[in-house]
């Protein structure tokens, strides 16, 4: 059970503003393993950290990121939705994020690509997400300290087009079966992982993807039941919003 990562989901965002950098300070201040946050792109093709498909939580509840530019969603303020934010907070880019945590803790970066966007668009995102993820100093991968995911299998495929060999982990929906997870092993075994939601998991998947020697992740595991249950199956990492909680049933 110990050897299961503590990840921070967007941070500590039960206690500041999800995918701020006061919700991942707060994390910090715990002896976590890695912090998950989400990459979005900006009108004029930023990558910034946002996880919803609106904003409605910043007053826009019909509109998208890739709406405004980066400059119009600095000035707004993405911690007003969280009642006790002590101040209020642009929205963090990924360079800013990468240059002020990668060497805290490890990181996985979820690339959200969305349904209404080009191609092109969830092209551009990959790409600017792994060149800036890979080592600044030897220009590649830092073995797993920066893993990479999404629900879009396809803009994984792409990735490992542009970036052979760095990690990429595969995150399954609710409705995805067993079976889908093997033809997924079978068609693209340059995978890192999966991260299955925590309902997901049993014995017979973890077998599965243990014997591929695939990483195993699980979201978002927050309920004591499901804390442990993910710490005895013996998952790589534990995405949970209440990071102290996960590290306490961990011991």
């Amino acid at each position: 059970m110990t050897k299961s990562l503590i990840f921070a989901h967007r941070g500590s965002n039960k206690e500041a503003a999800e995918n701020t950098g006061s919700a991942f300070d707060r994390s910090l201040e715990y002896p976590i393993d890695g912090i998950e946050t989400d990459v979005q792109l900006s009108r004029d093709e930023v990558a910034v950290l946002w996880h919803d498909r609106f904003l409605g939580k910043v007053g826009f509840p019909l509109g998208h990121i890739d709406d405004f530019d980066h400059a119009q969603l600095r000035a707004m303020n993405f911690a007003a939705h969280f009642s006790s934010a002590a101040k209020p907070e642009g929205i963090m880019s990924l360079k800013e994020f990468l240059d002020a945590y990668r060497n805290r803790c490890r990181l996985l970066l979820e690339i959200k690509n969305r349904e209404w966007e080009s191609i092109s668009r969830h092209e551009i995102k990959v790409r600017q997400t792994l060149e800036m993820a890979k080592s600044p100093n030897a220009g590649t991968a830092q073995g797993d300290a920066i893993l990479v995911s999404s629900f879009n299998l396809a803009s994984l495929v792409y990735a490992h087009q542009c970036a052979p060999g760095f990690p990429l982990v595969y995150n399954l929906e609710t409705d995805q079966t067993f079976a889908d997870v093997q033809r997924v092993l079978a068609e693209q075994s340059f995978l890192h992982g999966f991260c299955l939601p925590i309902r997901s998991l049993d014995e017979a998947f973890v077998k599965l993807l243990r014997n591929h020697g695939k990483c195993v992740a699980v979201y978002t595991c927050n309920s004591d039941a499901e804390i442990v249950k993910a710490l005895g199956f013996g998952v790589d990492i534990l995405i949970t919003d209440v990071p102290q909680k996960a590290l306490l049933l961990r011991g």
